[in-house]
């Protein structure tokens, strides 16, 4: 038996069929059942672990469908359509399903039907079941209204009229019972009937294709998993050519004979369907996961799937038979050390709509090629030099004296060093962004200076002199090569 504390009150939170056969019931204070039984044997329940236990479970369904969505604290839905045929129809599916979760240790109940309102019902209250199609009738009428998913307070409200059996509910007349209980419950049972479509949301994103290879021995190496990555990948390129699409989101899906799945994924920059670019890509992967990556007894099931596809650009091979671009080597490289050290690992800058040089540029992850420098007969405006290293944020410089109140450095210090300018290029007048920054903050003049040991810096001076006020602060923003 399981206890939960509820509004400041431990309540009995689940019950084995021997404590049911006691007379114990759900929602019973845990002192008043000891009461009754001094000897029960009480775990304190937890809910975190009960969810990962049951997302666990869900995980290892995806090996019937990937259609698999969570019902509340102790259920799982799986639509199955369309693949009861893979395992010999639907009888020999539930059968499957029920005995491979007995062989991990648990007691499942299961119902298969054309509704989920229908399989809902006769897994909770039938235990083992395959309704036929056009039988949901049958099986609901003789059922409490409990099995149409109905709250408690509206179940005692039907109670409280004589209706205690679906069938009750399906002979009253429709109007006044949508009246007195509200709309949910014809809905509810509209949609256990079939006559109102009920869609199920799935846990994880569907994948647009799926390859996969069911294993008479589990493997446990990793190079026999690689291996295996390849032929899917040999399956998946065509299916992939036949669409005339390439992946760009890539998933494998590893499951362990003892319920333990392992999914792995990886991207790519540019539209892929390469065999061996594919097996590139989670070898980096495999690699990675080293010591973190359990296989246990082995796996007995390994999919390959892709999520995201966009069409594939064909292009002529050269007379060597090479295919490859330098767009696409680059990419591959990108992709490759990306998989190895996460998806920031390669970034490339992209323009921003901004004259400040801090926000002129912003670091993207790699897009599978260099941005255009420009298009033909289109002339590019002439940008003054920038710095190799620019600065995220400028460090301030002591600057002694200068050779005009308004003109370069002729020293400054930096570091704790101090450099002689023997060359001076400026200003460079920016103003600020006064929409974002307001009109109160001052301009910035930049300068090229030269120290005596050719170092190459960029420096700005930020305000003016002017009589009064503060003398201006100068700021080292970038370095030269």
């Amino acid at each position: 038996m399981l206890s939960l504390q509820r509004h400041n009150t431990v309540q009995v939170a689940a019950l084995d069929a021997r404590a049911e056969a006691l007379g114990l019931k759900r929602g019973m204070g845990l002192a008043d059942a000891r009461a009754m039984h001094p000897a029960l044997d009480v775990v304190e329940a937890d809910p975190a672990g009960e969810r990962r236990l049951l997302e666990a479970l869900a995980d290892w369904c995806d090996r019937y469908t990937p259609l698999v969505a969570l019902d509340g604290e102790n259920g799982l839905f799986l639509d199955v359509t369309g693949c009861t045929a893979l395992f010999g129809g639907e009888k020999p599916m539930l059968e499957m399903v029920l005995a491979q979760f007995f062989d991990q240790g648990f007691d499942v109940r299961a119902g298969l039907a054309s509704t989920p309102g229908a399989a809902w019902a006769a897994a909770r209250f039938q235990g083992r079941l395959v309704v036929a199609p056009g039988a949901e009738t049958d099986l609901l009428a003789r059922l409490p209204p409990q099995a149409l998913r109905l709250d408690a307070q509206l179940c005692t409200g039907l109670d409280s009229v004589g209706l205690r059996s679906i069938g009750e509910i399906m002979a009253a007349p429709r109007a006044p019972l949508a009246r007195r209980f509200g709309r949910h419950l014809m809905l509810r049972l509209d949609q256990a009937l079939g006559r109102v479509d009920e869609a199920v949301s799935p846990r994880l994103p569907v994948p647009a294709l799926v390859v996969e290879r069911q294993l008479a021995e589990p493997v446990v190496l990793t190079e026999d998993i690689e291996r295996l990555v390849q032929i899917l990948a040999l399956s998946l390129k065509g299916d992939l050519e036949r669409r005339g699409e390439g992946a760009r989101q890539l998933g494998l899906s590893l499951f362990r004979v003892d319920g333990a799945v392992s999914r792995i994924a990886v991207s790519a920059s540019l539209p892929l369907r390469d065999p061996g670019r594919i097996h590139k890509l989670f070898r980096e992967r495999l690699a990675v996961a080293g010591g973190d990556f359990d296989a246990g007894y082995g796996f007995d099931l390994v999919r390959l799937a892709a999520f995201s596809t966009t069409p594939f650009d064909m292009r002529q091979t050269d007379l060597s038979g090479e295919a490859g671009t330098g767009d696409e080597d680059l990419a591959l490289f990108a992709d490759r050390v990306r998989a190895r050290l996460g998806r920031g690992a390669v970034m490339q800058p992209v323009a921003v709509g901004s004259h400040v040089p801090e926000r002129a540029v912003a670091l993207h992850p790699f897009a599978g090629k260099l941005p255009e420098t420009g298009s033909a007969g289109v002339s590019q405006p002439a940008l003054p030099e920038r710095p190799v290293r620019l600065f995220g944020r400028p460090e301030p410089v002591e600057v002694p004296a200068t050779e005009l109140p308004e003109g370069p450095p002729m020293r400054f210090r930096w570091r704790r060093a101090l450099h002689s300018v023997v060359r001076a290029e400026g200003p460079e007048r920016i103003a600020p962004e006064w929409w974002r920054n307001g009109e109160e903050v001052p301009e910035r003049d930049y300068y090229r200076v030269e120290d005596s040991e050719g170092r190459r810096y960029w420096l700005y001076r930020l305000g003016h002199h002017e009589a009064g006020q503060p003398p201006p602060r100068w700021f080292m923003h970038g370095l030269f090569a």
